[in-house]
């Protein structure tokens, strides 16, 4: 019988044949925790009297969800993890560099690889076909002290997508769709696997924005083939030899198949406050929002910045709102320095923050006032998710949300890109 992309994976970590539905054990290649996470992750390692990492080489501590600081309470809990992660000789990403799911893809994973991390988006390594995936404090702290974890091998659906994306039609809007068809709780605890003509032609950043909204499915992991296109990316980033190809076999059992045909997938939001409300932008275009926020694991790469910014070049934003920009890592920032990117996005009014994960996390700057709307590139809108349950958040491409600072409600990006 053939195997999933999960079984897969799996089975080659265990040196074993294992199928949907068996416990295992396995080798975990990284752990990580962030800031926000951290500090219950050490406390859970004290309590089980782990003094230290069985694989420091392997943990990573990562400050990325206040950038910088803005108290004394979230200041002393990073000083914390920088002197545990120097104490143990783990590694550390500090503030600044980028946000825990991005240094991840562009530093670390690789096919095959598990990496567990203290935040549910740790599945966005899946775009690489990494078996990643979000666990608790206790659970996480566990694989640090051993370096192994337990999983139950999830079922896989199939997520096929056929076709080419129209103009003004991207990823985010693909994920969105799919969301919309599955649910936020169509896919708890399965395995998504996304193939077809679609992904396939897809670039690195592109996949990458679909594995890491998997989660909001429900979904354990978010898969996609390691072929070309992956080996290229890992090439880029000094990492080619650890290229594998990883696909499901053509007889692969999967509980269930959901079609997409690219060709009819609109540019989509997520009404305030579910990410499985969807509707084509073209259904609520002329809502006012009062913010614009692009960033965030899901859409805050270079692609993702110089899309805005080739929308609003030459151009101000509307003065009835405000736009905020955050790059996913010092990486991404430089390189929009360089290429005029970020020089595109200031001119036309936005305001850039550091690294991190800015207004998606709802603890720094870019929080809405009661009564707001505010239109994301990130991956939640539940309710308070930006920092003020008074408020309301909707979720979009980075062309959805460029266009929608430049006319001041919320607006279809088809003809400006």
């Amino acid at each position: 019988m053939g195997k999933t992309m999960s079984e897969k994976i799996l089975s080659r970590k265990v040196g074993k044949d294992v199928s949907a539905g068996e416990i295992i054990v396995t080798d975990v290649d990284y752990m990580f925790a962030h800031d926000a996470s951290g500090p219950l992750t050490l406390e859970q390692l004290k309590t089980m009297s782990i003094e230290k990492p069985a694989h420091p080489d392997r943990t990573i501590i990562i400050i990325d969800h206040a950038v910088p600081s803005p108290n004394k309470t979230i200041s002393n809990n990073q000083a914390q993890l920088r002197r545990w992660a120097k104490e143990t000789g783990s590694r550390f990403s500090e503030a600044g560099e980028g946000i825990c799911h991005q240094v991840l893809v562009e530093d670390y994973a690789s096919p095959g690889q598990i990496i567990l991390g203290t935040d549910s988006h740790t599945v966005t390594a899946g775009a690489l076909a990494a078996f990643a995936t979000g666990m608790g404090a206790t659970d996480v702290a566990v694989a640090i002290g051993l370096g192994k974890t337990w999983l139950r091998v999830p079922e896989t659906i199939r997520i096929q997508i056929e076709g080419n994306l129209s103009d003004g039609v991207y990823s985010k809007d693909v994920i969105l769709t799919v969301i919309g068809r599955l649910s936020t709780e169509g896919a708890t605890y399965k395995a998504l696997e996304f193939i077809g003509g679609t992904v396939s032609g897809m670039r690195m950043d592109e996949r990458l924005t679909l594995s890491n909204m998997s989660v909001e499915a429900g979904a354990k992991v978010g898969l996609i083939p390691a072929d070309e296109v992956t080996e290229k990316y890992l090439e880029s980033r000094g990492r080619g030899e650890l290229f594998q190809k990883i696909a499901p076999d053509d007889d692969a059992q999967y509980e269930d198949t959901v079609e997409f045909e690219a060709e009819k997938i609109e540019p989509s939001v997520a009404l305030p406050d579910n990410v499985d409300k969807v509707k084509p932008v073209s259904e609520v275009a002329g809502a006012e929002v009062q913010e614009v926020f692009i960033g965030s694991c899901t859409n805050g790469r270079i692609q993702d910045l110089r899309i805005a910014a080739k929308i609003l070049k030459g151009r101000r934003i509307n003065p009835s709102l405000r736009l905020i920009v955050t790059p996913a890592s010092r990486e991404t920032l430089i390189s929009a320095m360089q290429d005029g990117t970020l020089e595109t996005l200031i001119q036309a009014g936005a305001s850039v923050t550091p690294p991190g994960c800015g207004v998606c996390f709802g603890a720094l700057g870019g929080v809405p006032a009661d009564g707001e709307r505010i239109l994301t590139t990130t991956n939640r809108n539940f309710k308070g998710r930006t920092g003020n349950p008074m408020a309301g958040t909707y979720l979009a491409s980075p062309a959805t949300a460029a266009v929608t600072a430049l006319k001041g409600v919320i607006s279809d990006p088809r003809g400006f890109v």
